[in-house]
């Protein structure tokens, strides 16, 4: 389990499992309880550039990221 200090969102942090290309398991620490446990359950089995893909650049209201952009960055990170 990898985990990723957010910035400029709710959720304090992401912790996230990815083996292979595929994304096993999503937690935000933080942030909308609902909206993060739904996005989680919804990326489980995707493959980690489709995550990337969808979610980079998203905004939250008035913020330059949001919680799902930073999943994004984390991702980016790790492939690094």
């Amino acid at each position: 389990m990898m985990t990723f200090k957010t910035s400029g969102v709710c959720a304090k942090e992401i912790s996230f499992k990815v083996e292979g290309d595929i994304v096993k398991s999503v937690v935000f620490k933080g942030g909308c309880s609902g909206n993060t446990q739904g996005l989680s359950a919804l990326l489980v089995g995707m493959k980690v550039d489709d995550v990337v893909e969808k979610l980079s650049g998203m905004s939250c209201g008035s913020k330059e990221t949001s919680c799902p952009d930073q999943l994004a960055i984390a991702l980016k990170e790790m492939k690094r």
